[in-house]
């Protein structure tokens, strides 16, 4: 027993140690006050996915290519790059970039949502395609597009279009839980058009505002000549060989014209924007010899965003939100995740 006693006593005392070590290192901190402990911030990564939903991913836009008659089933993200390249010029600012990406997502979520093909041929649409590259929708260009029509200034135009649709990504505005009809046109004449003025119907947020900015466009003002026998032809009127032609008998609240009486037949400035293939219905003419001389302001039908309207906001330093909420009154900017979710399941 007397052999074995040091070895137990080693063992007690090395127990000892153990037990003692830590309490020693951890008493001269014992008497301060805690000034910090291990945290949790999972901001960054959350952020980081908010900004990037895979919603505008998942969704397939199938695009009736115009020229070759085919259809392209392009990524909804592709698919907003192709329609900002082709709708606004790359060149303005970023915040109105911002804006026409935000209204190009809203038109086609729309349109994919209520399973509209209007204006789609019907072969076409008989093959599953959903909208069109032209202006009967929104024009879209593909990559190899924008590789041809920018040259060597394809790299920085393409990056800058794609953080503009980044930056709205998931984003749709609606006004009253619903996706708007996001019509927009390139210039007005200093203010946009009521809905009514120029379409069949009354929309709450398609109301006129007004859009100083548009004077700096050069597209504000335009001229076009057209012999009296064409006027004439177009319009199915008689001229005569007064010196008036015509007279305004009402403007919309946009300041644009409304109607014309022209020797007893009364048009809608619409009717005559299209018959005479003006620029807007903002115009006014007079006659010189055989021809007449016609001046329009603003370019477009003026209902919802100016483009150039947006890009003089974006100067002055307004933002993309309050760009639209300018144009379109009433409505709000919320995701859009859920119907674009609905959309993906619809497949």
């Amino acid at each position: 027993m007397k052999k074995i006693k040091p070895f137990i006593v080693l063992v007690s005392f090395l127990i000892a140690l153990t037990l003692v070590i830590p309490a020693v290192l951890v008493l001269p901190f014992s008497s301060e006050k805690a000034s910090g402990k291990l945290g949790e911030d999972l901001s960054k990564s959350q952020a980081s996915e908010k900004a990037e939903p895979m919603a505008d991913k998942a969704v397939e836009v199938a695009v009736f290519r115009s020229e070759t008659s085919k259809i392209e089933n392009v990524q909804l993200d592709e698919y907003l790059v192709g329609v900002v390249a082709a709708e606004m010029p790359a060149e303005f600012n970023e915040e109105a970039l911002k804006a026409q990406a935000l209204t190009a997502r809203t038109y086609i979520v729309n349109r994919l949502m209520t399973n509209n093909n209007k204006g789609v041929p019907k072969a076409a649409q008989a093959k599953g395609a959903q909208v069109t590259d032209t202006q009967a929708h929104q024009v879209y260009m593909s990559d190899n597009d924008q590789r041809k029509a920018w040259g060597k200034d394809y790299e920085w135009k393409r990056k800058k279009i794609e953080e503009a649709v980044r930056a709205t990504s998931g984003q749709i505005i609606t006004y009253e839980g619903k996706p708007i009809d996001a019509a927009f046109f390139s210039t007005s004449n200093g203010y946009t058009e009521n809905s009514e003025d120029y379409w069949p119907g009354t929309i709450p947020y398609l109301r006129s505002v007004a859009s100083p900015w548009d004077k700096n466009s050069p597209k504000f003002n335009s001229q076009k000549v057209i012999s009296v026998k064409d006027f004439e032809a177009r319009l199915g009127v008689k001229v005569g060989s007064g010196n008036t032609i015509g007279k305004i008998i009402a403007r919309t609240e946009g300041k644009r014209v409304a109607k014309v009486n022209i020797g007893g037949k009364v048009l809608t400035g619409r009717e005559i924007r299209e018959a005479l293939d003006l620029q807007s219905t903002d115009f006014s003419w007079e006659r010189k010899g055989n021809n007449i001389i016609i001046t329009t302001r603003g370019n477009g039908h003026g209902v919802g965003m100016s483009q150039y309207g947006a890009n003089g906001m974006a100067e002055e330093g307004k933002s993309y939100e309050e760009i639209v909420k300018h144009y379109y009154q009433g409505v709000e900017i919320t995701s859009a995740e859920t119907m674009l979710a609905t959309i993906t399941a619809k497949k």
